[in-house]
């Protein structure tokens, strides 16, 4: 058997080739074969890691999630001022480009909400996530008297999470709006709702 850190590194190579099988086939077309084939493997070796393919897709979606989530808030916790939290939580929200996989296979659980309790409970974790982050950086704008909110606070944080999700899911499906537009929109949106941030394309 496997010792635990060799087990762990082949189960996050099994994700990875999930994802990168998800992003070629699709999630609703995707099988465990195509993720043996990704990865190299027999679908014997892979089951050896997981029950089945949902397994695996759980924990992808449970990396997504982390990195959207707490490895974000871990991002703005080390940013200074509630302007600079709110440039970091907008930048390190949206994906990296139309070929971030991990990002797309969130955006794909989302579509497919419905089908499964589990990765429902997991979407609206994740959205309860986002909306707390935005709320609390927004919340300490207010105290700091460096924002000057437009609107209430949380319709304000709904919406930050809306365009985020509307723009990534826009970059990933390969669309006209780039992670440039999709930044300068959403400052532009700050600044209009009274929390300005630092744009770093100005």
């Amino acid at each position: 058997m496997a010792r635990p850190s060799t087990q762990q590194q082949r189960r996050r190579e099994v994700v990875d080739a999930a994802l990168a099988a998800a992003a070629e086939h699709g999630l609703r077309n995707l099988s465990l074969t195509d993720v043996a084939h990704q990865a190299g493997v027999t679908r014997g070796a892979l089951l050896y890691y997981y029950e089945d393919l949902d397994a695996i897709l759980v924990e992808a979606h449970a990396a997504g999630m982390r990195r959207v989530g707490s490895e974000r808030a871990a991002l703005v916790a080390q940013a200074g001022s509630p302007a600079a939290q709110l440039a970091v939580a907008v930048s390190a929200g949206l994906p990296d480009g139309p070929d971030d996989a991990l990002m797309r296979l969130l955006y794909e659980f989302d579509v497919l909400a419905g089908k499964s309790p589990l990765h429902d409970e997991l979407v609206q974790t994740l959205y309860r996530e986002q909306l707390e982050l935005f709320r609390g950086i927004l919340a300490a704008g207010v105290d700091s008297g460096d924002f000057a909110l437009t609107g209430p606070i949380d319709d304000i944080a709904m919406n930050f999470v809306a365009l985020e999700d509307a723009y990534g899911l826009h970059i990933v499906a390969g669309g006209s709006i780039s992670v440039d537009d999709a930044r300068r929109a959403i400052a532009l949106f700050a600044r209009q709702a009274g929390a300005p941030f630092p744009d770093p394309l100005g």
